[in-house]
């Protein structure tokens, strides 16, 4: 931890150690908590001070004690899972009481703290918020919470492996999504280096987690940078008040019918540990999964200049670019490399020569026919020194094969690697978290919170990435009372033994073979194929299998020897594929609510915040192999709320936020929520939204594919570096016009267009965000839910790809821009909860649209424009067993990123699960499926297709 992190550690220290805390006489409570109806003793169950955060829970018998200071008469709250919550006014020390409770099924009293910072119902929320409690977690149909998330009204998600997949609502959705914010206990879980949020793959383990609240659409007003199109908050259990052992085994089986390999194992362990003695407590929590991932196998045909998919595969186009295919992105013109080779060589014996024979293509194009035979070309040869005379008969095929136009103006790749050759698919998730909490009394309490994990799954970025022994740790200090808090935490990001697949690929082909050895060998065996007479396919066919041989094939000595080292060779040396990410996260914040010190006249809340990013990545992905890089940022909010006439609730937040590579921002969120009848509300909000650029928009300086393109940042340091805002680039559509003209013989450099770089570099994009919304209870058993929404996009952040010329040749660069022109969006949906007896019916639709958009803009909305869900449990279908069965559908639609572009076909997956409790071991058996009918699916372009995943697992709760 850097100094900054330990000096708060100081400053919280001395807070405690100088606050003047009186500890006045305990009142203590003791009793017994039963089921109205069985008068079975129910453990779990939750007790704690109303308003306080003082509590326990009931033992494995149903029994509890409490010991609170809070003065007489004060009120606890009785809860638990499925049943009525109670309330019982405490008028002195009491032992022996019993607490009845009844069993119901409550819709609509959920309490969320994400819409306002502070904690109201549900149904009174200013703003459109989904809630998965502790119930829904326990009961899911899905192997985990995070696959369950999908159910949701307006959730959508991209799954690039089993444990990698990405979030997202209202649209613009993507591989390792930067749009959307996760937070874990208050930490965003975002990479720092890397940019992706961790999600599950280094998550909370699941018996450690009381509930997810997700915040669909912009949230900057409340949560600050990022957040534009949403924001979730995974909340873990209070030590307090859920104590004891806790474990869990799954065993489960996937690839069943798989095309690409047979039936695997996957089995997930998980055990946690809660401890409270009266003023502290501790809890610890740990869990493992392992399982063979999904494999990636799309064999589409990328056209990476048109960014679409086209016909052909390797067999019948020799510039085959597989999707899910690596090294062959390696290409070059057939035409223009000849050229080369003719270029090369008149320069090469010219310079043997001391300049006596200074043109001698000139001397081969006058002196040889292009139907010469063999022994004219033997003739024309013995003009020369012996020395010379091997160099020139190589380039005779070039020279020959372009002036007899057997050489097309054709583009042709390298044989590229299969995906599952390079990726390591042995999936391995381990995540821990421990922390220390100490109350100095009802209404203070100090935590030391240390997550960590580390896993082995792949992840789509701009390229698919496999991350080996990836790890994350992160590591909180936090005081906070009833109505303040001050936390302090880093994020650090390692990234163990990750490498890009795409590198990798065309790495194993350079050490079988140089790409300056391939290609020539190529273009000359063709030239000959089509000498004899061969047609052009046959002859292409010829010319790759030739310049093949010696390739490394998977699986042998040589490939994997070439394979171990271009994983372990850092990127920055120009020779591996390698990261070396070490990049950190330093964060502080504090928020004060004056609500009660007003006397609830009007709600007021203030906050601000700090945040450091300081990079180390080496040189492998940022500009930071000889120099430090930090990049800091502030802010503060204020949020104002007023009931008026009991019927109308009006809130505003606005908050600052300045980042020191960017002008500051503004973020204002105005909201009203109307009773039109109890438990019947209406609400209205205007909301803005904004993202800075990545930490690699704004600082990589990377050099890929060998050296072909320079990734680098869009902050006009990175463009002055490489003097792109004086000698400017050319497009890259022009660029290739200008190869085409070169390659039909007669090289054009008015075709050549300049690309002008905006001096004062990238910029946030930013939303305006409309929103009206109707939450309600229709009767006792029906809760309606709906809303619609239009949204503004500005300043857009996406990439270009330019050409700098020096002298002869050409530099390419991959730089981050905002798009020009302004994007609108808009969309509804609706959920409707259905009790009919014990059974729950459930359903959800949502509709989003793309509206306007620039011409210049490439439409990467990336979402469905129709997707539901159908759903029906029980918990006691009969006694002690319960149920739950969803379907999920979505609309076909067109996926476009940085990767791959192209079609993703509609589908519907049924996920199903009954369960068995028994009360005598505090334990429950589940059997579930996710994809139950196994129709294999993808839910991104270039992402694997996924199948059904089928499990049996045992929970076992004190």
């Amino acid at each position: 931890m850097n100094k900054t992190f330990t000096r708060l550690a100081c400053i919280l220290l001395l807070i405690i150690g100088t606050m003047n805390i009186g500890f006045a006489q305990n009142t203590s409570i003791s009793g017994v908590v039963t089921d109205k109806l069985t008068n079975e003793t129910l453990p779990g169950v939750a007790i704690k001070v109303k308003g306080k955060t003082i509590g326990t829970s009931t033992n494995s018998e149903g029994k509890f004690s409490l010991s609170t200071s809070e003065k007489v008469p004060f009120t606890i709250e009785i809860s638990y899972i499925g049943y009525k919550t109670i309330e019982q006014v405490i008028s002195g020390p009491v032992s022996n009481l019993e607490i009845k409770m009844e069993s119901q099924s409550i819709l609509g009293q959920e309490v969320v703290v994400a819409a306002s910072r502070t904690p109201e119902r549900i149904l009174e929320s200013p703003v459109s918020i989904e809630r998965f409690g502790l119930a829904a977690i326990r009961e899911t149909a899905a192997p985990s919470f995070y696959d369950a998330l999908n159910n949701l009204k307006g959730v959508e998600m991209s799954a690039q492996s089993l444990t990698f997949k990405s979030i997202n609502t209202r649209g613009f959705n993507a591989n390792g999504n930067t749009r959307f914010n996760q937070y874990i206990d208050g930490m965003d879980n975002q990479a720092p280096g890397l940019n992706f949020a961790v999600g599950n793959i280094i998550g909370i383990n699941e018996l450690d987690l009381d509930n997810v609240e997700l915040l669909p659409g912009a949230s900057s007003a409340l949560y600050g940078a990022g957040g534009i199109n949403g924001t979730m908050l995974m909340n873990s259990k209070d030590p307090y008040t859920t104590q004891g052992v806790s474990f869990s085994l799954k065993n489960g089986i996937n690839h069943v019918n798989d095309p690409l390999q047979g039936s695997a194992p996957f089995r997930e362990m998980g055990v946690r540990y809660a401890k409270a003695w009266n003023k502290f407590a501790f809890k610890t929590s740990f869990s493992y999964l392992e399982a063979d991932d999904w494999q990636a196998a799309n064999d589409s045909n990328f056209d990476r200049t048109s960014r679409t998919v086209k016909s052909g595969n390797r067999t019948t186009d020799p510039n085959y670019d597989g999707v899910n295919v690596y090294g062959d992105e390696v290409t070059q013109n057939m035409r223009n490399i000849a050229a080369s080779v003719q270029s090369a060589t008149n320069a090469g014996v010219a310079t043997a020569t001391g300049g006596a024979i200074p043109n001698v293509i000139g001397m081969i194009n006058a002196g040889l026919p292009v139907n010469a035979t063999q022994a004219q070309i033997g003739a024309f040869l013995g003009n020369f020194p012996a020395a010379l005379r091997p160099t020139i008969q190589n380039v005779l095929p070039f020279n020959i094969g372009l002036r007899a136009g057997l050489i097309p103006d054709q583009a042709v790749s390298r044989t590229g690697y299969n995906e599952k050759d390079l990726v390591d698919y042995d999936t391995r998730s381990i995540k821990t978290s421990t922390s220390l909490h100490y109350k100095f009394n009802d209404n203070l309490q100090a935590i030391f919170q240390a997550n960590w994990g580390t896993s082995t799954s792949v992840y789509t970025g701009s390229d698919r990435y496999s991350l080996r022994n990836f790890s994350i740790g992160q590591y909180k200090l936090e005081l906070k009372g009833k109505d303040f808090m001050v936390r302090g935490y880093t994020t650090q990001e390692r990234s163990g033994d990750s490498y890009i697949s795409s590198i990798l690929g065309s790495y194993i082909n350079e050490a079988s073979k140089a790409s300056t050895t391939w290609f020539p060998q190529y273009i000359g065996n063709y030239v000959g194929a089509r000498a004899s007479g061969a047609p052009d396919a046959q002859a292409h066919a010829f010319a790759r299998n030739a310049a093949d041989a010696g390739r490394f094939q998977p699986g042998t000595p040589q490939f994997e020897t070439a394979k171990n080292q271009v994983m372990n060779t850092t990127i920055s040396t120009g020779l591996g594929a390698k990261f070396n990410d070490k990049t950190n996260l330093y964060h502080y914040e504090g928020m004060y609510n004056f609500t009660n010190a007003l006397k609830d006249a009007f709600e007021l809340q203030v906050g601000a915040s700090f945040r450091r990013y300081d990079l180390n990545s080496g040189g492998t992905i940022f500009d930071d192999l000889n120099r430090e890089i930090d990049i800091d940022e502030v802010g503060a909010f204020v949020q104002v709320g007023k009931k008026i006439a009991d019927a109308f609730k009006l809130s505003f937040s606005g908050r600052y936020d300045k980042n020191q590579n960017f002008e500051g921002r503004f973020t204002p969120r105005i909201s009203g929520v109307y009773t039109v009848a109890p438990n019947n509300n209406i609400r209205v909000s205007y909301q803005t939204g904004y993202r800075n650029p990545t930490t690699q928009n704004q600082f990589i300086d990377l050099s890929v594919g060998g050296g072909s393109t320079r990734l680098i940042g869009g902050l006009p340091a990175s463009l002055t570096k490489y003097n792109l805002l004086v000698n400017k680039p050319f497009t890259d559509v022009s660029y290739r016009n200008f190869l085409a003209s070169a390659s039909a013989g007669s090289a054009n450099p008015s075709l050549l267009k300049t690309y002008t770089f905006d001096a004062k570099g990238v910029r946030p994009e930013s939303v305006k965000a409309y929103e009206l919304g109707y939450k309600g209870l229709l009767g006792s058993n029906v809760l309606l839910d709906a809303y619609g929404y239009f949204n503004t996009y500005s300043d857009f952040i996406t990439s270009v790809e330019v050409f700098q010329q020096s002298g002869t040749s050409f530099t390419k660069f991959g730089v981050p821009v905002n798009a020009e022109g302004n994007v609108t969006t808009y969309g509804a949906a609706l959920g409707i909860d259905y009790l009919i007896g014990k059974y729950n019916l459930n359903g959800n639709i949502s509709y989003n649209q793309i509206g306007d958009i620039p011409v210049t803009y490439v439409n990467d909305f990336n979402t469905p424009k129709v997707r539901y869900n159908l759903g029906i449990s029980n918990r006691n279908v009969v006694k002690n067993v319960g149920m739950n069965l969803t379907y999920r559908w979505q609309d076909t639609f067109y996926w476009a990123s940085s990767f791959a572009s192209g079609e993703v076909p509609s589908f519907g997956t049924v996920d199903a699960q009954v369960n068995l409790k028994i009360p005598s071991v505090n334990g429950m058996i589940k059997i579930g499926a996710q994809d139950l009918l196994n129709k294999y699916y993808v839910t991104s372009f270039g992402n694997p297709q996924m199948g059904g995943m089928y499990y049996v697992g045992f929970t076992f709760n004190q």
